[in-house]
This record gives structure tokens, sequence and C-alpha cells, in this order.
């Protein structure tokens, strides 16, 4: 695990967890220098996507290491966390585990998706090898590519950027990643005393997933926005400019 400390070191902490097959220098690359200037930012890289020979485990054994982290180093206590994607099913965990506590959980645009155990093996060997099929000609990345750029209004720097991300992991890390993200669930109606819960909703996702995020968390805040997964992070400026506005408000930190 790599646990990369920068950014305003006397301001409120604000952990960074990646999504699938990412690491944060890709994941939050577009946004880090600015979170910086504000969050002593705590980026994280999980076990088989830090740049080590380790294959990531499962999703409670890493839950486990980042829990051992903040009590070791930050007396069991931040500010706030942001997690991208399969990032948030981390901060689910953290907050509904109580190991530590956090101020503000900040859900990037999830799915949250859970599943039983056949149907995630069945997922994962769909979804694994179209994350990882395109690295081995030109012709696939540049098919990919153009559909990165189509879909998430990307530029062809960042496209290439992510697709970079994904060829340098292990495919058997990608694969337990996905797989046991599935199996990982949240139980409905979590509350924890002290902590608020803010989601970034992309709504060109479609309505079930507001629906779930109500219903696994009481009274969240949720903030729409007119975009669709994760576009704050590599769609351009129009995209980025309001999330991370929000974020502030979240931490109670906007400009007057």
């Amino acid at each position: 695990m790599q646990f990369d400390e920068m950014g305003n070191l006397p301001g409120p902490t604000m952990m960074l967890l990646p999504g699938t097959a990412c690491d944060y220098q890709t994941n939050f690359g577009s946004v880090l220098d600015r979170l910086g200037e504000k969050y002593h930012l705590i980026c994280v890289n999980y076990d088989g996507f830090d740049g080590s020979s380790l294959i990531f485990p499962d999703m409670i054994t890493v839950t486990e290491k980042i829990e051992r982290y903040v009590i070791e180093e930050h007396g069991g206590f931040l500010d706030g966390a942001i997690g991208s994607s399969l990032g948030s099913s981390f901060v689910g965990q953290l907050i509904q585990r109580e190991k530590i506590h956090i101020d503000h959980g900040i859900f990037g645009s999830p799915d949250l998706d859970q599943s039983g155990k056949f149907s995630a093996w069945l997922q994962s060997k769909l979804v694994v090898p179209l994350l990882t099929s395109f690295t081995g000609s030109e012709k696939k990345k540049a098919k990919t590519r153009e559909k990165l750029k189509s879909f998430f209004e990307m530029n062809d720097e960042v496209a290439d950027r992510f697709m970079g991300c994904f060829s340098k992991f292990s495919p058997e890390s990608i694969k337990n990643e996905y797989y046991t993200d599935l199996l990982t669930w949240l139980r409905d109606d979590i509350h924890v005393e002290g902590t608020r819960v803010h989601f970034i909703y992309a709504n060109k996702m479609g309505g079930k997933y507001l629906k779930r995020y109500q219903r696994y968390f009481r009274n969240p805040e949720i903030r729409e926005f007119n975009m669709q997964h994760e576009q704050w992070l590599f769609g351009g400026e129009q995209y980025t400019a309001p999330v991370l506005k929000a974020i502030d408000e979240f931490m109670e930190l906007a400009e007057k």
C-alpha cells in the first residue's frame, strides 16, 4: 500500500481513494493541485496498484490497512475522504465499520453495485477483459480512445493517460478488485454520529443510482450534476469547477 501526503499540510485532512484499475496519480491527476491548496491530502494506492509486486487481495483486507494507517498516523480521524467510483466503496466501508472516524464522507458518482458470488464471478469474467483488451494493438487502442473521448468528453491526453493506467496493472489485481468490490456490501440506512455523507450525483447515470444512495445512507446530502460517471475528473472544466466548489461547501470551507 502507498500513502502519499501532500498539499496544505496544516489544513483539514482529505483522503483520496481511486477507482477500479487506477492509481491516484491518474484518477485525481486533474484536481490534485487545486485540492492541495486547501487540504492536507492523503493519497492512497492499493496493493497491486502501488508499483509493488503485490496482488490486490480483497476489499476488506485493504480497508483494514487503510484503517491501520489512519489510526497510527492520524489518531483514527479524518476530516474528509473522497472516493472515486470503486473508491467510494472504501469510503462506505470506513464509515459503516466505525474503526476510524470521518467527518465528511464524499462519494464521487459511484455505482455501489452489490451482488452474490455467481453474479460477481460472471460480471468479472465479462468486464475485466474489456478493461485490458485494448492494450494489445494500436487498432484497439485507437478505438477505445475514441470511445472514451466521445462518452466522457476527454481529450487525447487524458484518454491516453487512463488507457496507460489500465494497461500497467496486473489483470489478477484488476479481477480481484472488481470481483471483491461486488461482494463487499453496505448495509441499509447507515448512520454514524458526527459523520456527514455527501454524494456527487451524475444524473446521466440514471435515477436508480440516486435511489441506491438514499437507501444505503440516512439523509445523505446529494448534489446533482448534469454529467456522466466521474466526468468531473476528466471531462473538462465545465464539470470540474462546480464539483470542486461543492466539495468545499461539503467541507464548510467555501470562499465567502
